[in-house]
């Protein structure tokens, strides 16, 4: 029987990629990325989030992109989720007593509604969990390019923010995201046959995209000092909130996928794009739309939530990746 760091982790119930994100945070807290090595870790994670971009276009069939790109059905449930339900569910939040929702963190939580599904981590742990990775793609890049429009009219709405909308934060999903995953369509007649025989070790790019995610995330988070600004127990009542916002919508998300027919790589691609949020996107964002004085009030449920998702959502995609092959395909 083995008794290497592998055997012990399982003995606890988790695995080596919950312990490594765990590992990121950690790091992050003692050793974050900052002064020179800041930019080096943030262009380290584009390249990591390109790459796997640029990997899923040239393993994916133009069939699959079509299909995957014209189920509306999805894409339908989970803007519906993103935009109007989140928002709903983020005032009620905020709404709650002084005793259980901080006053000076409930703003935050009604931007973290607001914002757009995640792009690069929503397609990780749906393509880790072997689901629907061509309508997450497409799916996921939708709520983005929606949301650079949505989330600032829903956050003046809501909170009366005043801003202007970003075009080099469209510019980055264009170039950044959209860019690698149409060229890797357009080679995958020359390299398709390699990118699907080496799937097991290139899977590997999914994995530390999201490890460089979170530790360069985590980073700039510790190097403002964002923890400092609020009491260990406003922090305590704000990480209960931001888990039960996390199991009610993850938890929506699937019973709306069994009811309703989904099948199961479309319940997982369902699962993880209508209970992610993205911090890539509502870190400039907020810059814009807050005063500077309350932008690190505003961030930290999105920096708490952020970590919560990454690390629940791993948990359970690799939960789903276990799962027997035979299992029966969406057609």
């Amino acid at each position: 029987m083995s008794s290497g760091p592998r055997a012990w982790l399982k003995a606890l119930g988790l695995d080596w990629y919950i312990a490594a994100i765990v590992g990121m945070v950690v790091l992050a807290s003692a050793l974050p990325a900052r002064g020179e090595a800041a930019p080096v870790v943030g262009g380290l994670t584009k390249v990591g989030i390109a790459l796997v971009f640029f990997i899923h276009g040239a393993k994916l069939s133009q069939e699959a992109v079509l299909k995957g790109l014209l189920h509306w059905r999805l894409h339908g449930l989970v803007l519906v989720t993103t935009f109007v339900f989140w928002p709903l569910l983020g005032l009620g939040a905020a709404s709650l007593p002084g005793w259980i929702v901080p006053a000076a963190l409930a703003p935050g939580l009604i931007y973290l509604a607001c914002l757009p599904s995640t792009i690069q981590s929503a397609i990780g742990f749906t393509a880790i969990g072997r689901g629907n990775v061509a309508a997450a793609v497409c799916g996921a890049s939708v709520s983005n390019l929606l949301g650079m429009i949505a989330t600032p009219l829903l956050v003046g709405g809501l909170l009366g923010a005043q801003g202007a909308l970003s075009f080099s934060s469209f510019q980055a999903i264009l170039l950044q995201l959209l860019a690698p995953f149409l060229a890797g369509q357009i080679l995958r007649r020359w390299i398709g046959g390699w990118v699907q025989k080496n799937a097991k070790p290139l899977g590997l790019v999914d994995r530390g995209s999201i490890l460089l995610v979170v530790y360069n995330a985590f980073s700039g988070a510790v190097v403002a000092g964002i923890w400092s600004k609020v009491s260990a127990f406003d922090l305590a009542r704000i990480v209960v909130v931001c888990l039960l916002l996390l199991a009610l919508t993850l938890g929506l998300m699937i019973w709306i996928a069994r009811t309703r027919g989904f099948s199961k790589e479309d319940e997982i691609a369902i699962a993880f794009a209508g209970c992610n949020k993205s911090l890539a996107a509502g870190v400039p964002m907020a810059g814009v739309l807050f005063p500077a004085a309350t932008v690190g009030f505003v961030l930290l449920p999105v920096m708490l939530y952020h970590q919560f998702q990454l690390m629940v959502c791993a948990a359970l995609a690799q939960r789903y990746a276990h799962r027997p092959l035979q299992e029966p395909v969406h057609d």
